[in-house]
């Protein structure tokens, strides 16, 4: 199945610590480059994470980011420090006394002191759990997203192949009708410059001239790369880059059946055959 380097997916899940959501977007890229954003307490799966995501995505540049929006019930029950909270005000009354100016203990400045005030700490492995078990997830949609935009991406280049194979077909019915033309002005321009020699010998340069000008080579390598591109679509496996070469080989005997043309309808075939060449070429650089 074709799947697409372009994708999206966000899944959210609630959790007693909050609501975590996994956002996934994805675009063209020559290899697989992964951008990760996290929160702190993920730090520690941040590898594994990478290594679960390249298991779904083999090109393309992927953003991944883990947002976790706290709940009332995820708040975490903030703790006082009252071993240090007693020191401090001890401290403090000490300093007034040795001033002697006796003055109001703020509390509010007391609870800024740094370590007084501290957040409980929860155990992470519940939420990594859960954000791993939502990635799962989200990567199924994600997939799903990029399988769909392959699929319609893989129909055009399956309509533009029927095409290119129809125009295959034409030039090939036509080809003993120009190559009869060929040989028709070979022999006038040879009887206008007054050329002499045998029968035999003129008709053999003919036939070499004619040779050279021949197309049903092109045209049978193009229509083997037609063949190939119909496999190559039914492969299950990521075919991007097989896919960019056979244009490259599709564009190459476009070319050469263009230069070598010598009828006015085969060089409009090799160009309406350029033009297909290119709409499949851009359809394939999305392809993952």
């Amino acid at each position: 199945m074709l799947r697409s380097m372009t994708g999206f997916a966000r899944c959210e899940r609630a959790t007693t610590a909050g609501v975590l959501a996994w956002e996934i977007r994805s675009v063209n890229h020559r290899y697989l480059e992964i951008s990760l954003r996290l929160p702190e307490e993920f730090r520690a799966v941040e590898g594994e994470i990478r290594r679960t995501i390249s298991a779904a995505a083999r090109r393309g540049k992927v953003d991944a980011t883990l947002y976790l929006r706290p709940g009332a019930a995820g708040a975490r029950e903030l703790l006082v420090d009252d071993a240090l909270l007693d020191r401090l005000i001890e401290n403090t009354l000490a300093v007034q006394r040795r001033l002697g100016a006796p003055g109001r203990i703020d509390a509010v400045d007391l609870m800024r002191w740094p370590g007084v005030v501290r957040e409980q700490e929860r155990d992470p492995a519940p939420l990594v759990a859960a954000s791993q078990a939502l990635l799962a997830e989200t990567l199924v949609a994600f997939t799903a997203s990029r399988a769909g935009e392959g699929e319609r991406i893989a129909g055009m280049l399956a309509t533009r192949a029927r095409q290119v194979g129809r125009i295959i077909d034409e030039v090939a019915a036509r080809l003993p009708e120009v190559q009869s033309r060929i040989r028709a002005k070979l022999r006038e321009r040879l009887a206008a410059l007054g050329a002499e020699g045998s029968p035999e010998r003129l008709e053999q340069e003919i036939a070499i001239l004619v040779q050279k000008m021949d197309v049903a080579e092109e045209l049978d390598r193009l229509k083997s790369h037609v063949e190939e591109l119909a496999t190559t679509l039914a492969a299950d496996e990521a075919v991007g880059r097989k896919l960019d070469f056979l244009m490259q080989e599709f564009n190459r005997e476009a070319n050469t059946l263009s230069s070598k043309s010598q009828d006015v309808e085969t060089t409009r075939s090799a160009v309406e055959l350029k033009v297909l060449i290119e709409q499949m070429r851009e359809q394939v650089q999305n392809v993952e």
